[in-house]
């Protein structure tokens, strides 16, 4: 994958409540409309449980919308599979990049309630620490590999040089190599592009923080004409009507396709959604994601019915995707059935979530040479244990990976505490130290 094409999966400032309410010109938020609240997350560690009582839901114990982060859990994991395996049928099984917007979307929201250059300060802060561990590693890395970005053959010069900032402030693209190192080394020569592959996202998102209190206002005036304006410029800007070269093109295509989910976030706060007969809510996203498939069917890619190649259709299928998600939001306090046994899972992947992210691409890689040296085994020197071994090489990538994300969480999540000003934690799986589960609608650590 190459950088600002997506093929993957922010932050909030520290101390805030886990609530997320319709909006209501009443002044408590959601008032008019009865509407249980809800949590809104995003792929930045989510805040702690805080206590915000909400007279329309008396009854109600106050806690995380553990529906929400479930939906934050298996974007991740589908992530994480997709640029394992490459199977384009996941961009249609559950398109990740557009849940994920739109739950960082609903967050912004409510957060937009305080002045918007604090929330925008706050969610930068949040998101570049764990960016500048990640930076720092690669950019070792390439040097002591021999990169010279000012002698790039493909982006030298000193635009390249200057491009570097991306790797703190991810504004733009950061420069890499195509090929570094060899096929043989320890590590594939095209390692540099899949490590910055999912720096993608954090540009997107970035601007999207930036652009979210305009955008805010516009949709609170013109909500429909708002919400709706995405997927006409998609239609201008991922169909090749208009190209806009090089990476601007790409930054504003992502922009475009999944601006629309970032507002239907909007929409989901102010209670807009609720407000849409079901019936017909879930008929209209229906019609748009067979629309999708139609357009994809037409232009498919060198992958196939990979949607990231398909800027349209992936607008288009993400954004009814969404419409339904968030039509049938149960809102749980704790994980129903089976699905509690997940729980401290689903607890750690929200946490570190950006961790994740940010590092998988890279840990995907490194799996390889650690299998390799199975290879090398007395019990594998023969011809049937090689061939077992080389039928079932992606299986155990797959199953090799999670233990160095574990580890890769240890040794750098805390990082992310850091950057929300909370207290440092190696594993916060939402178990305390004695092994009870922490106590629900306690303040916010800050």
């Amino acid at each position: 994958m190459t950088y600002g094409h997506p093929s993957g999966t922010g932050p909030g400032s520290p101390g805030e409540p886990t609530y997320d309410f319709p909006h209501s010109a009443s002044g408590r938020p959601g008032a008019e409309y009865g509407f249980p609240h809800q949590r809104t997350t995003e792929l930045d560690p989510a805040p702690g449980p805080t206590s915000v009582p909400d007279p329309a839901s008396p009854a109600r114990r106050p806690g995380r919308d553990r529906y929400l982060d479930l939906l934050r859990s298996i974007a991740l994991v589908r992530v994480v599979v997709y640029h394992l395996f490459g199977w384009a049928w996941l961009t249609v099984l559950f398109p990740s990049m557009g849940v994920m917007f739109a739950l960082a979307g609903s967050l912004m929201a409510r957060s937009l309630n305080r002045p918007a250059w604090g929330v925008i300060r706050g969610r930068i802060r949040r998101l570049l620490p764990p960016l500048w561990v990640f930076s720092a590693v690669v950019l070792t890395l390439l040097f002591a590999a021999g990169w010279n970005p000012a002698k790039d053959p493909y982006q030298g010069g000193a635009w390249a040089l200057a491009d570097l900032v991306n790797y703190v402030v991810p504004i733009g693209a950061p420069p890499f190599p195509w090929h570094i190192g060899s096929k043989s080394g320890l590590l594939e020569d095209t390692w540099a592009v899949q490590a910055a592959g999912p720096l993608w996202y954090l540009r997107a998102y970035l601007w999207f923080v930036v652009a979210s209190p305009l955008l805010l206002w516009a949709f609170r005036r013109a909500p429909w004409p708002t919400l709706l304006a995405p997927l006409a410029l998609t239609a201008v800007v991922g169909t090749g009507l208009v190209t806009i070269p090089g990476e601007t093109g790409n930054a504003v295509t992502d922009f475009a396709a999944y601006g629309g989910c970032w507002v239907l976030g909007f929409a989901h706060h102010d209670g807009l959604l609720r407000r849409v007969p079901r019936y017909l809510a879930i008929s209209c996203a229906a019609l748009l994601m067979a629309f999708g498939l139609w357009w994809a069917s037409g232009h498919l890619g060198p992958d196939g019915w990979d949607l990231n190649d398909i800027p349209l259709a992936q607008a288009a299928w993400s954004f009814g995707f969404v419409v339904i998600l968030l039509q049938y939001s149960p809102s749980w306090q704790t994980l129903p059935g089976r699905l509690a046994a997940w729980d401290k899972l689903v607890t750690l992947s929200n946490n570190r979530a950006v961790t994740i992210y940010l590092w998988h691409n890279m840990l995907i890689m490194a799996t390889i040479p650690i299998l390799d040296l199975l290879y090398e085994l007395p019990f594998m020197q023969s011809e049937d244990a090689v061939a077992a071994l080389d039928a079932t090489y992606m299986v155990w990538m797959f199953v090799l990976v999670w233990p160095l994300i574990a580890l890769v969480i240890l040794a750098t999540g805390w990082m992310e505490d850091l950057a929300a000003r909370r207290p440092l934690r190696l594993w916060p799986n939402g178990v305390t130290r004695g092994g009870s589960r922490r106590r629900r609608g306690g303040p916010a650590p800050r």
